[in-house]
């Protein structure tokens, strides 16, 4: 059987469905592009989206935790890395000249590694 991700009943269905019940009010344009949020089991990504450009929108940057130095078996899904994470999200937009984003939690509830990411991005000089 198969059943498209967003009609499933567990909790990937579930997801998907909260995210796209914010993504019909929360749109990036391009003076307030989007940042997403996406997280695995072990790592985070920031993805900042112009959805104004065209069938699919513009990613203007693209960060994760997956960067290894050196450390094996290491979970990057934790308050600390999120912190780093969007201190260097914001230091990749101002670099681009943004000064302003859209947050998208991608269906996360707004806590831990969400929400320090945000305040991390916010400490960094971005409007949010």
């Amino acid at each position: 059987m198969n059943v498209d991700r967003k009609h499933r009943k567990d909790k990937w269905g579930r997801l998907q469905r909260r995210h796209m019940r914010i993504r019909k009010k929360v749109v990036g344009t391009e003076e307030r592009p989007r940042l997403m949020v996406r997280k695995t089991l072990k790592h985070l990504y920031a993805v900042v989206v112009d959805d104004s450009a065209g069938q699919g929108g513009h990613t203007l940057v693209s960060l994760t935790t997956n960067k290894r130095d050196g450390v094996a078996n290491k979970n990057f899904r934790n308050i600390e890395s999120a912190k780093k994470l969007g201190k260097e999200v914001a230091e990749a937009l101002k670099e681009k000249g943004i000064e302003t984003v859209v947050f998208d939690r991608g269906g996360y509830r707004y806590h831990g590694v969400v929400k320090a990411l945000c305040d991390a991005v916010r400490e960094g000089g971005i409007k949010v």
